[in-house]
């Protein structure tokens, strides 16, 4: 299919979703859980730091504490995080990977690999550098 100018939205929503089919693929045939992409970024957010509260974890998915805490349940289902209430404040809930998180974590970085080895096939460390920059500037466009 060919694109022009005033069908890029439509493209970045096309590669987006072959992105996510994807990943649903590979984490299936890992047998891992299929987890929405909220999801998936609060354990990558887990992983860079060893320890967030539920706040500071619906602040960086830019989701209100009522749905990070939903996301947070779901995790903690399957066993990926765990949650403990913070002894210096009681309204406040600490949340944490667990050994199984971090494998998860783990797998899914391999997948991540392969997922920019395909997305970036035949693609000069220049033209990626390029279609970095250009993203975040439209990026930047709706902050």
């Amino acid at each position: 299919m060919k694109y022009d100018i005033s069908s890029t939205v439509s493209l970045v929503s096309r590669i987006h979703s072959l992105s996510v089919d994807f990943l649903r693929k590979k984490l299936n045939e890992m047998g891992l859980p299929e987890l929405s992409s909220s999801h998936g970024y609060i354990l990558f957010l887990l992983s860079r730091d060893e320890m967030l509260t539920m706040g500071e974890i619906a602040k960086k998915i830019s989701k209100n504490k009522s749905t990070a805490t939903v996301l947070v349940r779901k995790l903690e289902a399957n066993g990926l995080v765990e949650s403990f209430s913070n002894k210096d404040d009681a309204r406040s809930k600490f949340v944490k990977l667990t050994s199984k998180g971090k494998e998860y974590n783990d797998a899914t970085s391999a997948i991540s690999k392969n997922l920019l080895q395909t997305f970036y096939r035949d693609f000069s460390e220049d033209e990626k550098q390029q279609l970095l920059f250009f993203l975040q500037r439209i990026s930047e466009n709706f902050d």
